[in-house]
């Protein structure tokens, strides 16, 4: 491989002039197969036809507004039609968003972007405990070591201090009666066990109180350990740490029922199966996934080890790296050693600079779970083949999967024009009450209270680091917050809530440990969880099913969709079985059901309006998506805050009808709901059906149609199939959903997303004030005025 010392962007043409003084470093891109939608969503630009230094540009722009010529004439060429929409790729946006894509996006070309590859080196090599940032020069830490060079070992206990009444402290998901390895605060049977390695998860280590009534569950006794039990060798009375697989199966020996297998990287009813862990894109084939943190390759660095440095090979750059023009600095020729290199690529804006975070704010939340279903969208079977799982918070793993891999990342914050700061609040979320080292206790065991601390040190940290929060006071930088500090307000946040204050002015869960009620504005500030001029709200993660797939529900006609109204799930307390808490939903499902309730309540009533055609049911159903697919509208409200009910409604080809009032839903800000959906007011749900019934045949049919043409922008199918891609390249192996998945071929959630950046790159306002911006944005100079 060659390099050569000047900066210069060049035509492959022309550089092929003058190959005998520049060697151009180019890879093909070779894929075990396509991988869709993020690595072409838009046309190629034209080539360049001239040769000129990279550090000047043919095309800056400066948002002087002297120098601005006259805008586009986009109201006339992209006209709104009777829903207020413009339509663009297929999907119904919000007039003046559609007008912008339809015009500008559709037509941006390559830019050339200079991304500095690290060189720099950390103390002692981390010590083997931990990945090297060469950017940086500083250590990311494997969980349990800490230091500048990953040297100094931490103890991090799995009990709370012990009293009298309780030996092993107060409960916590890591409490343990057995052996407790301190580097992640997780038990196993430990040493003179026939499975020292073998997990003892919460509950297993402990006595049983027999229920006191009939019906009455079964509880744990905290106060009492079973080690006589977890530990006997003895084959008639019920073990766990000296219980043989094998005579277990072919019931030949007792085991202890409460014990199961839990932490991730093991399967089977003994723990006996050691399986691929799940990493942020499993370590991106340069690197070793150790229960969720990547142990990167020698040379790469990143929570997915998705980044080069100078000592690797050009050859194995991923593919948003490559083709690449490579500068080798002329000191590196007199000192012998390198600390960067500049490699010139083309690439389409918006790019996203992605923060590699310290280790407490990703990948040690993942490696230290103890249960393995947590914060992720799969794990693996006994065959390592993926099983994706229904973790609604799944979506934060696959959004910033997708980011991590996308052509449309940086490594070059000047460039950057958003900047991405991964913080897995999904993980802290579920782990909140995972071990002591989390401080639940200091914070009143709010999990919204610990997740606000943790945005709080992020903000810090990257104040602290880099150089880019300040320039736009954090304006141009992307959290995935609802329960975000004061400090971060400015942000752009990707939400799963889009709860704007406007009618539910408190925090709407019914979970007291997820209140924000009691958080001081000093802390968190007064604001909503959800601004629609600067935040979104992400689709909820849902699973690739391969039924619904295969046989395209989500295309059923409207005379195949016999039921008018549609709603299946939790309905409160007036029914067996349901929530307890008034405040559950906040109070909407139970209105629905108390007039249109279709199976009897507690003292066997239905609905006042119950009617043949609407369901309104606690009843799970044997066949949830089939019932969704044939019906016209399907009911859209809250449960406890969050849920998926949307997406499963669009995912089927079903009408959603929406129900919350001041809650925005998925991209409502950006798409013309008004064109696929229906909202109803909370004060109209004794109206609901006769609002139904009033849409005509001719309204129905063109909301069905829009939904048949948007329902992949609420599927994740980009990370989806960048799994799909890695299972291939292991195994050699294509599973029944990446078949299906690799049929499609329309916009999903992350194209939408890249889409929703572009337009705010250009549109909004704050991005004017900024004082003579020059970069070349691959568009006409008009397009870079707001449309008006």
């Amino acid at each position: 491989m060659m390099f050569f010392p000047q900066k210069w962007k060049c035509s492959w043409s022309l550089l092929g002039t003058v190959a005998s003084v520049l060697a151009l470093v180019s890879v093909a891109h070779l894929f075990l197969f396509p991988l869709a939608p993020s690595l072409e969503y838009f046309n190629k630009g034209q080539g360049q036809q001239s040769c000129t230094p990279i550090n000047g540009s043919t095309s800056g722009v400066d948002y002087d507004e002297k120098n601005l010529k006259p805008s586009l004439d986009l109201d006339h060429r992209f006209p709104a039609d009777s829903h207020k929409s413009v339509v663009y790729r297929g999907a119904p946006w919000k007039a003046e968003i559609g007008r912008w894509l339809s015009g500008c996006d559709s037509i941006v070309t390559e830019v050339s972007i200079i991304e500095k590859i690290g060189g720099k080196e950390c103390k002692n090599d981390c010590s083997g405990q931990g990945i090297c940032n060469h950017e940086l020069g500083q250590c990311r830490c494997f969980h349990g070591f800490s230091g500048e060079g990953c040297s100094e070992r931490l103890h991090l206990d799995c009990n709370y201090p012990s009293s009298p009444e309780l030996p092993y402290g107060p409960w916590v998901v890591s409490i343990c009666p057995a052996s407790c390895d301190t580097t992640r605060a997780m038990c196993f049977c430990g040493e003179g066990t026939k499975y020292p390695h073998r997990p003892v998860a919460e509950a297993c280590g402990f006595k049983t109180k027999l229920p006191t009534a009939s019906g009455d569950p079964t509880l744990t006794d905290w106060e009492k350990a079973d080690l006589d039990n977890i530990f006997t060798t003895n084959r008639s009375k019920p073990g766990w740490c000296n219980v043989d697989p094998t005579e277990a199966y072919d019931l030949k020996v007792q085991y202890k029922e409460e014990c199961d297998c839990k932490y991730d990287c093991l399967l089977g009813r003994f723990c006996e199966i050691p399986v691929h862990c799940t990493c942020i894109n499993q370590c991106s084939g340069h690197g070793h996934c150790r229960g969720g943190f990547c142990q990167c390759h020698r040379g790469w660095y990143g929570t997915d080890c998705s980044i080069p440095s100078v000592w690797t090979s050009v050859g194995e750059w991923p593919r948003w790296l490559r083709p690449a023009h490579v500068e080798v600095p002329d000191s590196a020729h007199l000192s012998g050693s390198l600390f960067n290199l500049d490699a010139a690529v083309k690439k389409k804006r918006p790019l996203i600079y992605v923060y590699d975070l310290p280790p407490e704010f990703n990948s040690l939340l993942l490696e230290g779970r103890h249960f393995k279903f947590e914060c992720v969208n799969r794990i693996y079977d006994d065959k390592n083949a993926t099983y994706w799982t229904e973790q609604l918070y799944g979506a934060q793993m696959a959004i910033y999967e997708s980011i991590l891999a996308s052509p449309h990342r940086t490594l070059d914050g000047e460039e950057a024009d958003f900047f991405f700061v991964p913080v897995l609040d999904s993980c802290i979320i579920t782990r909140a009450d995972d071990a002591p080292h989390l401080n639940m206790h200091a914070l009143g065991g709010l999990r919204s209270s610990l997740t606000l601390e943790f945005y709080k040190k992020a903000h810090n940290h990257i104040v602290e680091q880099y150089p880019f929060w300040n320039r736009s006071l954090g304006r141009d930088h992307i959290w995935g917050a609802c329960y975000a500090p004061k400090e971060i307000w400015n942000s752009m946040m990707l939400v799963h809530w889009g709860n704007t204050n406007s009618k539910h002015n408190h925090s709407t869960t019914a979970y007291w440990a997820d209140n924000w009620d009691t958080i001081s504005y000093d802390r968190r500030g007064n604001h909503p969880c959800f601004d629609p001029y600067k935040d979104i709200v992400l689709p909820a993660w849902k699973r690739p099913d391969v039924a619904t797939l295969s046989s395209k529900r989500w295309s059923r006609l409207r005379e195949q969709r016999k039921t008018l109204f549609y709603f299946n799930g939790n309905l409160g307390p007036a029914y067996a079985g349901g929530r307890p808490e008034t405040t559950y939903s906040v109070g909407i499902r139970q209105k629905v059901a108390e007039e249109f309730g279709s199976s009897p309540n507690k003292e066997g009533k239905l609905g006042k309006q119950h009617a043949e055609d609407v369901i309104v049911t606690p009843l799970r159903s044997d066949n949830y998506h089939e019932s969704l697919a044939s019906s016209i509208f399907c009911g859209v409200m809250p449960g406890d805050g969050w849920s998926g009910r949307f997406e499963d409604s669009i995912l089927q080809g079903c009408i959603p009808v929406v129900i919350q009032d001041g809650i925005f839903l998925p991209f409502e800000n950006i798409l013309n709901y008004e064109s696929f959906a229906v909202r109803i007011r909370e004060d109209e749900i004794p109206n609901l059906i006769r609002i139904l019934r009033g849409i005509n045949e001719t309204e129905i049919e063109f909301k069905l149609e829009n939904v048949q043409k948007i329902w992949q922008r609420f599927l994740y199918r980009d990370s989806i199939l960048l799994e799909a891609e890695r299972q291939k390249a292991a195994f050699g192996r294509v599973e029944d959903w990446a078949v299906q998945l690799l049929q499609l071929s329309e916009d999903d959630v992350f194209a939408t997303f890249i889409q929703i950046l572009h337009n705010k790159l250009h549109n909004d306002p704050w991005r004017r004030q900024l004082a003579r911006l020059k970069k070349d944005f691959g568009l006409p100079q008009e397009c870079l005025i707001r449309s008006k």
